[in-house]
């Protein structure tokens, strides 16, 4: 039998499984299981009553954060003239248009985080599908990132702006922070993204849509939140 070990095995003592959380208690618990080296990952994993494999069910939008992920952002923007020097001027880490194409075409370049479009670029970016797609970075006027007004797009992407999207279980996992995140900081941006599903709820989802939600850090444990509290704030 493998070892459990020691900073698992505290995190354990502090954290009930069978127990559902309100977000207060669950945001204290993950940041004070947040043990490692290093300033941890939290992300929040919320499965949703729908089906995705219909598509009148698929969940699917993007949303500031109030606080941001606390990632550094690397953006790549396809866009021509004016609209490309727009978006060097707004931060954006490459900007290009069909050399920047041939460049992300192989596979080999792909050192960045978020991918932003012009409309009048989708044509060429659309043969990219391959390499961008399985990664999720294919740029998607949805979640606003096949945009002319690349400068707002590209300030957004670094100031903490997700995507989110269901996956095959109907589940939603988004990264809301960093360990060294304040509290309150964790908390409301949590709040956020699940104010945000509850506005997304497709009309065809039946029964109960927030099946559960689970709130963890890069190396802590899963620490299951209360549904109902974020239902009764929605309501309010």
């Amino acid at each position: 039998m493998a070892k459990i070990p020691k900073r698992r095995q505290a995190s354990d003592k502090k954290h009930d499984v069978n127990k559902r959380y309100t977000l207060d208690e669950a945001t204290a618990l993950v940041k004070d299981c947040a043990t490692a080296k290093f300033d941890e990952t939290v992300e929040l994993a919320v499965r949703l009553g729908v089906n995705p494999k219909h598509a009148d069910q698929m969940v699917r939008g993007a949303l500031v954060l109030p606080h941001g992920t606390g990632q550094k952002v690397r953006v790549l923007v396809f866009a021509k003239g004016d609209k490309g020097r727009e978006a060097t001027e707004a931060g954006a880490d490459y900007v290009g248009a069909d050399d920047l194409v041939a460049k992300v075409a192989d596979g080999t370049f792909l050192d960045f985080e978020r991918v932003i479009a012009t409309p009048d670029m989708m044509g060429q970016v659309g043969r990219l599908g391959k390499v961008l797609g399985p990664r999720g970075l294919m740029p998607n006027p949805k979640v606003g990132t096949v945009t002319f007004d690349v400068a707002n797009a590209v300030r957004e992407a670094k100031g903490g702006k997700i995507e989110y999207r269901t996956e095959k279980a109907g589940i939603v996992q988004a990264r809301i922070g960093k360990a060294s995140f304040a509290q309150e900081h964790i908390r409301e941006n949590a709040k956020a993204l699940v104010t945000a599903l509850i506005r997304a709820r497709p009309s065809t989802a039946k029964g109960t849509y927030l099946r559960s939600i689970t709130l963890t850090s890069t190396m802590g444990p899963g620490v299951r939140i209360d549904p109902n509290a974020f239902l009764e704030k929605a309501e309010d």
